[in-house]
């Protein structure tokens, strides 16, 4: 009689587990509200076509990690001298008094697996070699196919990790993109991240 208790205790909580995993899988966008000291951008994560990369992203999201973060980079047609394959993004990270409390690194999920493009507005994780993002993130201002899988901009061929896109206040994303960097790519000083949550 335990036995059999054990066997459908087992397979009821099998059983939840799936529902619960499939329930993830079909979740829909995540509308993220980002505020900076220039302005809002709304953000759009795809969890059903990157939901490895957006639950990492959601992750220290959630955990207030951007709040007090900033956007401390601005790679521009003008500031990429030797670049020879030259994009224009803006890059994000979280509160330099967080850096401590990251995640482990995830598995880069590429643009050939989950469809989606570096097109103006896309957001996707930054990274140096392949499954080492963390915490940063760039937004791409026009399309920008050299992130894809198999783009020159990055030696390994690999690509980047798209993961959504902004839905609202690109005229920020390139007001941010403007703001002075007199430090090579750097801005100067970094625009703030005043607070990132969820849109309920």
């Amino acid at each position: 009689m335990r036995v059999a208790r054990s066997i459908v205790t087992t397979a009821a909580a099998a059983a939840i587990a799936v529902v619960m995993f499939q329930a993830g899988a079909a979740q829909g966008p995540v509308r993220v509200l980002v505020q900076t000291e220039l302005g809002d951008i709304v953000l759009e994560v795809d969890t059903q076509h990157a939901p490895r990369t957006a639950a990492n992203f959601l992750r220290y999201l959630d955990a207030g990690q951007y709040d007090g973060g900033a956007f401390h980079r601005t790679v521009k047609m003008d500031n990429q001298p030797d670049g020879p394959v030259k994009i224009e993004v803006i890059q994000a990270g979280v509160s330099p008094n967080r850096t401590k409390e990251g995640f482990p690194p995830i598995a880069i999920e590429r643009t050939s697996e989950t469809g989606l493009r570096h097109t103006d507005g896309a957001i996707s994780m930054a990274r140096s070699q392949p499954d080492s993002a963390t915490s940063g993130w760039f937004i791409c201002i026009n399309d920008q196919p050299s992130l894809d899988f198999g783009g020159a901009r990055n030696p390994d061929g690999q690509g980047f990790a798209a993961f959504g896109r902004v839905v609202q206040g690109m005229d920020v994303v390139r007001k941010i993109q403007r703001a002075p960097n007199s430090d090579a790519q750097r801005l100067t000083p970094p625009i703030t991240i005043l607070k990132a949550a969820r849109v309920p």
